[in-house]
C-alpha cells in the first residue's frame, strides 16, 4: 500500500481549517510522537488501558525472542469482547453498527445488539460442527453482512479465520485452504457485481475438489440462482441459523493476547501463498488506536471504508477497528460505477457519510468521468477523506480534495501493509498536508529511510523504508513458515523491519514512498520510481491512469515503457504520444521520458487494486505472464 511522488514534484501545502483542528482528537502531533518514542512501552500500555481485558498483561513487550516479538504478555482477551460484548451492556446496544446496501439496491441494518445476536448464533453453529479454539476456517464471500458475522463468530469461538477475497480463482482459493488446513469453508451462492452474478459457489466447489481437507461447506443464499449442493457436505447458512443449535447463548472464548486471530494471505505474484498471522491482543489495540486518531471518529459519525473485507484494509477498518470504537459503518456490495458513475456520490448523500476511505485506483477511475457526476450530489456531510492502496498522484489527490471534499476535507493518505495491521505513516486531521506524501509516522512507529548498509540517508535521497521498533499490530510470523518470516522481513537488517518499499524523507521530515523496491527503474545509472513517471503522466489533462515499467536495454540498462488510460472523452491522436513525452520532460525531467507509450483501455490489477507491473513487463517483452490467479477479471 504505497503513496507516491517526490517532494520536488510539488511543494503545495494544505492546512486544515480551525474547525478541523479544534475537533481533532490529537491536536499536538509532535508532543505525542516524542512521548511515544521516548517511552514506547508506557505509551502502548496507556492505549491498551482503553480496552477491556479478562486479565491485564504482566509485561507490555517481550523482545527476548526477537524478531518474534510478543505484546501484552500474560494478558487474556478476545477481540469480540471489545468489538461486541462490551457494547451490548451500554447505550450502544441500540446504536447502528452496520448499514448495508446491495448493488441491486436492497438494504439491511444491524444494531450492535442485533449483530451480537447473529455472531453468537453463528458461533454456536460453528461449535456444533466441531470448530474449536485454534481451528482454521476459510471464508470466501462477497461484500455482505454475513462475511463480518462469520469473521467475528470465528474469533468468538477462538477459531482462526482465513478470508480469501471473493474474486480469487479456484486454484488460489485451493492453495489457501490447503495451506491453512481448513476443515470448514464458508461461502455464498453468488455476489452481485456490475449487474452480473459472480458464481462463488462454483469456484468454491472446484477449490474443494482440489483441497479434500474440507469437510463442511456453509453456503449463504444471496443471489438465489441454482447451485450444486453436495449432500452431507454442503449446508445452507439460513437453514443452520434456524436450527436449535444456533443459540444466542454463545460464550466468548477467553484467548491469550498472543493467540492467533486470523491468517491473511498476501496477493502473491509467484510461489506459495504467504499467510500473514495476526493476534488478538496487539491487533485490537493497534487497529482501534490508529482509526480513532487518524480519522478522528466521533460517536455520531457514519464511516465508510470502501474496501473489501477480504483485504487487510477491510479486516482492520471495516470489521474490527470500527466495531471496537462503537462506530456506525456503511458497506456497499457492488461496483462504484454501477449503474452510473455517480453511485458512490449518491450513497454518500443518501446515508450522510461523514468520512470516506478508499483507494487511489477508485479515485482515478471515477476522475475519468469528470466532476459533473459528483457535482449532482450534496456531499456536504463529508468532513474527512482517506486514501489507501496504490500510489496517489498529486493530480488525483487534488481532484479528490477539491471536487469530492470541496476544499474542506483533509485527506488522510495512509501508508501501511497487510503485515503491519494498521496505519504506519499517515497524517492526522490537525497536520498540514503535501499532496502525494504519506506525511509522518504514526505515534509509536519509528520509521527511517536507510541505505544498503542501514545508515540514514540525507533528506531528498532515495533509500529503503525501515521500521526500527516493534509495534503491537505487527505480524507475528508467516503461518507455518517461521524461516520465511525471518528471511523476508529481518534478514537484511537484523534489528529493523524491512518494508520492501523505497522512499525519501524531505527537509520537513515528511515521508514520500516511491513504491516497491521492485518498482524502481535504473536508467543510465539513475534510479527512478515508477510512481514518479506515472504521476507525471497523470498530471496531463488527457490521462486518467498510467503504469510505467522498466524494460532491459543494452545501452541504458533499462528503458521506460508506459501504459496510459485516457480520460472520458479523450481520443488517441497521432501526436499524443509526443505531447506526453514532452510533458514528462517538463514535469519530471529528461531521464524520465518513456521510450514508448502504449494506450490501453485497462491495466492488469490485483483484486485489491494494485497494478501488476510484472504482468505488464511480460507483455511488453512477449514473455509468459506467469501466475495471474490474483488478477481482476
Amino acid at each position: 500500500m504505497t503513496d507516491s511522488a517526490s517532494p520536488t514534484n510539488t511543494q503545495d501545502w494544505y492546512y486544515p481549517s480551525e474547525d478541523v483542528v479544534s475537533n481533532a482528537t490529537v491536536k499536538d502531533y509532535g508532543a505525542l510522537y516524542n512521548r511515544s518514542i521516548n517511552d514506547p512501552e508506557g505509551f502502548w500500555a496507556e492505549q491498551a488501558e482503553t480496552l477491556e481485558w479478562y486479565k491485564k498483561w504482566d509485561k507490555v513487550l517481550d523482545s527476548s525472542r526477537a524478531p518474534f516479538y510478543q505484546w501484552y504478555v500474560g494478558g487474556k482477551t478476545n477481540i469480540v469482547l471489545n468489538a461486541l460484548d462490551r457494547h451490548v451492556k451500554t447505550f450502544r446496544r441500540n446504536k447502528l453498527a452496520l448499514i448495508w446496501e446491495g448493488e441491486p439496491g436492497d438494504t439491511r441494518t444491524y444494531s450492535y445488539f442485533r449483530l451480537w445476536q447473529e455472531v453468537n448464533k453463528f458461533g454456536s453453529v460453528l461449535r456444533s460442527m466441531g470448530v474449536k479454539k485454534g481451528d482454521r476456517v476459510t471464508i470466501y464471500m462477497g461484500r455482505v453482512p454475513e462475511l463480518l458475522i462469520a469473521m467475528m463468530a470465528c474469533a468468538k469461538v477462538g477459531a482462526v479465520h482465513s478470508v480469501v477475497y471473493g474474486g480469487f480463482s479456484e486454484q488460489a482459493l485451493a492453495d489457501r485452504i490447503e495451506d491453512a488446513e481448513s476443515r470448514v469453508l464458508i461461502t455464498q451462492d453468488g455476489a452481485w457485481l456490475r449487474g452480473q452474478i459472480v458464481d462463488l459457489k462454483k469456484v468454491a466447489d472446484e477449490a474443494v475438489k482440489r483441497s479434500p481437507v474440507v469437510e463442511h461447506v456453509i453456503v449463504f443464499k444471496r443471489t438465489g440462482h441454482n447451485v450444486h449442493m453436495e449432500p452431507d457436505r454442503d449446508y445452507w447458512w439460513n437453514d443452520l441459523m434456524a436450527l436449535p443449535v444456533a443459540s444466542v447463548k454463545c460464550e466468548t472464548e477467553m484467548m491469550d493476547a498472543e493467540d492467533p486471530l486470523f491468517i491473511l494471505y498476501t496477493s502473491g505474484t509467484t510461489g506459495k501463498p504467504k499467510g500473514i498471522l495476526h493476534t488478538h491482543g496487539g491487533y485490537s489495540v493497534y487497529t482501534s488506536t490508529t482509526l480513532k486518531w487518524v480519522f478522528d471518529l466521533k460517536e455520531e459519525d457514519r464511516w465508510w471504508c470502501a474496501a473489501d473485507p477480504g483485504w487487510i484494509t477491510g479486516h482492520s477498518y471495516i470489521v474490527y477497528g470500527p466495531a471496537i470504537l462503537g462506530v456506525t459503518s456503511f458497506m456497499y456490495e457492488g461496483a462504484p460505477t454501477h449503474p452510473y458513475p455517480n453511485r458512490w456520490w449518491k450513497l454518500v448523500e443518501h446515508y450522510g457519510i461523514n468520512v470516506l476511505y478508499t483507494a487511489p485506483t477508485a479515485i482515478r477511475g471515477l476522475m475519468r468521468f469528470g466532476s459533473t457526476w459528483p457535482n449532482r450530489h450534496d456531499l456536504s456531510s463529508l468532513r474527512l477523506l482517506g486514501s489507501v492502496g496504490e500510489p496517489i498522484n498529486p493530480e488525483a489527490w487534488k481532484w479528490y480534495y477539491e471536487v469530492i471534499g470541496k476544499g474542506r476535507c483533509p485527506i488522510m493518505d495512509t501508508w501501511w501493509q497487510t503485515e503491519t495491521g494498521g496505519f504506519m505513516i499517515t497524517p492526522m486531521p490537525s497536520v498540514a498536508l503535501k499532496p502525494g506524501s504519506a506525511t509522518r509516522p504514526f505515534p509509536g512507529i519509528d520509521v527511517d529511510v536507510v541505505d544498503d548498509d542501514g545508515n540514514s540517508v540525507k533528506p531528498g535521497e532515495d533509500g529503503l523504508l525501515v521500521i526500527k521498533k516493534p509495534w503491537p499490530g505487527m505480524l507475528r510470523t508467516v503461518y507455518g513458515d517461521a524461516d520465511r518470516y525471518v528471511k523476508q522481513y529481518w534478514s537484511k537488517f537484523k534489528d529493523m523491519y524491512l518494508a520492501g518499499d523505497s522512499a525519501r524523507k524531505d527537509e520537513d521530515g515528511y515521508i514520500w514512498v516511491i513504491g516497491r523496491i521492485d518498482d524502481v527503474i535504473k536508467v543510465s545509472g539513475y534510479r527512478l520510481g515508477t510512481a514518479e513517471v506515472e504521476s507525471g503522466l497523470v498530471s496531463h489533462p488527457a490521462v486518467a491512469e498510467a503504469a510505467a515499467i522498466g524494460i532491459p536495454d543494452e545501452l541504458k540498462g533499462n528503458i521506460i515503457y508506459a501504459y496510459c488510460i485516457l480520460r472520458d472523452g479523450q481520443t488517441v491522436t497521432s501526436d499524443l504520444e509526443d505531447k506526453l513525452k514532452e510533458h514528462i520532460r517538463h514535469e519530471v525531467g529528461p531521464i524520465a521520458v518513456p521510450a514508448k507509450i502504449e494506450f490501453v483501455k485497462s491495466l492488469p490489477k490485483t483484486r485489491s487494486g494494485k497494478i501488476m507491473r510484472r504482468v505488464l513487463k511480460a507483455r511488453a517483452q512477449g514473455l509468459p505472464e506467469g501466475d495471474i490467479s490474483t488478477l481482476e477479471e
